[in-house]
C-alpha cells in the first residue's frame, strides 16, 4: 500500500532518489530507493530528530501545526510533509530536481496515505 503511493510519487517526480513514510520516533514503516546508494532511511531517521524539533518550536511559538519542511544542501533536497502527529511523508531529491512537483505529488498524496495509516 505505501510502497506503491510511494514509487508513484517518485516515478512522476523529476530528480527524486528515494521516499520515506516514517514516524517521529526514526523508525520507516516504508521505504523506497531509485537511485542505488541512497540510504533514505537513515538520512530520514537523522533528520526526523530535527523535525520533531521544528515542531516543538512552531507549538511553542503558536504560529500552527507544522505542515511541510524543505532542507536543501549542495547535494540533496529533502522534503517533509507531515501527515500525523506521529508520521511524516519524505522525499529526497537532486538539487537539480523539480521539488515544487515533489511537494505537490506529495500533497495530493497525503489523504491516501493518512487513510492507510
Amino acid at each position: 500500500m505505501f510502497r506503491q503511493t510511494l514509487e508513484k510519487i517518485l516515478e512522476r517526480c523529476d530528480g527524486a532518489i528515494g521516499g520515506v513514510l516514517m514516524g517521529f520516533d526514526g523508525i520507516a514503516v516504508e521505504a523506497v530507493v531509485r537511485e542505488a546508494g541512497t540510504d533514505v532511511k537513515t538520512i530520514s531517521a537523522e533528520f526526523s530528530f530535527v523535525l520533531g524539533q521544528v515542531r516543538k518550536a512552531a507549538e511553542i511559538l503558536e504560529v500552527g501545526a507544522l505542515n511541510e519542511v524543505v532542507i536543501k544542501s549542495d547535494n540533496l533536497v529533502f522534503l517533509v510533509r507531515v501527515l500525523t502527529d506521529e508520521y511524516f511523508v519524505a522525499i529526497a531529491m537532486r538539487p537539480s530536481g523539480n521539488f515544487g512537483k515533489g511537494r505537490f505529488l506529495m500533497r495530493l498524496a497525503d489523504p491516501e496515505l493518512r487513510a492507510q495509516l
